[in-house]
């Protein structure tokens, strides 16, 4: 799809049945394709569910008004995820984010078969189990936050570590720099330390390290390690003189390290960090699969939303019997405005009280609408922008 001009947001909008509900689907097909390619449609059917009171229509319009917001929010919650368990390949989300196996934009109005789907409830809408949505979703809800709180955790130990493995020489773990074979061990007399050594400086180092205090071995120096700024230095001398060289090295900008050399504990740092980094390539391969699973399942569920939303709106708007066609518009960016206006003169004669409201709104393009805007005809935005991860 053309990324300039197709917006990647859906109105879903119904009106009435004209002698037929196929006549209101072409003519509204052609008033919004003829000559001007205002947006791509296609038909949005929702099978007829019965119908039960007035009141429990009202009262289900608001109860699914809330379980919209919801199920919008955990669709977000789980794409927002999806970008950051991603990380570093940003560009994949979308790859990830398809619903009923097709990317999300297609699989809404090519490939979303709502009638199929609402086999699953009773066909009346007393009782369509909004708890069959709501327990599905808030379940996804729940899983996710454990998830990701596990796989957090994880990630944070695993980051920290590695913080460790990558700060100064002065302060970062050695465990995978220093050996066995760079120290004297088990001495009574003699010990190694490690210096901490500027480039600038390292001449320096090299004439006087012997001579900055008594009882230095002689040649007990090697460079071990270097980072951008300094060299990492063993020395070997004798216990006594210890303070004294640290001493005399400070005015010769040489740190001294305090560090000694324990095999177990520098074992355990490195098998904690392999431990994670193991545990967190395991865990990655099935909290992806879990997401795509369940971004799935939850995107189908707010289309379901939308459906039923339409349904109970048309009834309570063009009343009994059943007589409306459902219509999925995917405008394009340029021409929403023209859109907005086209759809108005097909519809104003649906609600003549709706006039004063529209023109007042008309003078903004591309109006983020919230439900508080109103137009003749029944409408409801699917935005599909929220699942855009850059």
């Amino acid at each position: 799809q053309d990324k300039d001009t197709k917006m990647t947001e859906f109105w879903l909008i119904s009106a009435p049945g004209e002698k037929t509900c196929q006549q209101t689907w072409e003519k509204l097909h052609a008033a919004t394709t003829k000559n001007n390619n205002l947006s791509t449609n296609s038909k949005f059917n929702i099978p007829d569910l019965k119908v039960g009171t007035l009141d429990v229509l009202v009262g289900l319009s608001d109860e699914l008004a809330k379980l919209d917001a919801f199920v919008e929010s955990v669709v977000k919650k789980v794409a927002q995820y999806m970008a950051d368990v991603l990380e570093d390949s940003k560009d994949k989300v979308q790859e990830n984010l398809l619903a009923n196996g097709g990317k999300v934009l297609t699989m809404i109005y090519l490939s979303f078969e709502i009638e199929k789907s609402f086999k699953n409830y009773s066909s009346s809408l007393d009782n369509v189990p909004f708890l069959f949505i709501f327990k599905g979703v808030n379940q996804i809800d729940n899983d996710l936050k454990a998830r990701a709180s596990a796989y957090n955790n994880l990630k944070g130990n695993l980051q920290n570590l590695e913080r460790k493995n990558a700060g100064s020489l002065l302060t970062r773990s050695l465990a995978d720099i220093v050996k066995k074979e760079d120290f004297v061990l088990d001495s009574e007399y003699l010990v190694t330390l490690l210096v901490i050594v500027p480039k600038l400086n390292y001449n320096d180092w090299v004439k006087q390290y012997e001579t900055l205090a008594e009882m230095v071995v002689p040649r007990s120096s090697n460079v071990l390690f270097e980072d951008q700024d300094s060299y990492l230095c063993n020395v070997t001398l004798f216990r006594k003189a210890v303070d004294d060289f640290k001493h005399k090295a400070r005015e010769y900008k040489f740190m001294v390290r305090d560090f000694q050399y324990k095999e177990e504990e520098m074992k355990a740092d490195k098998e904690e960090m392999n431990r994670l980094s193991t545990d967190k390539k395991k865990q990655f391969g099935p909290l992806v699969r879990w997401l795509k699973v369940n971004f799935s399942e939850a995107f189908i569920a707010w289309i379901h939303v939308k459906a039923l939303r339409v349904f109970v709106e048309s009834v309570l708007r063009y009343g009994l019997p059943v007589n409306f066609q459902a219509m999925l518009l995917q405008p394009n960016k340029k021409t929403m405005k023209k859109l907005r206006e086209v759809l108005y003169d097909l519809y104003k004669h649906l609600d003549s009280s709706a006039a004063a409201i529209i023109d007042a709104t008309m003078d903004i393009p591309g109006l983020n609408l919230s439900q508080q805007e109103y137009y003749p005809y029944v409408y409801y935005k699917i935005d599909c922008n929220l699942l855009e991860f850059k």
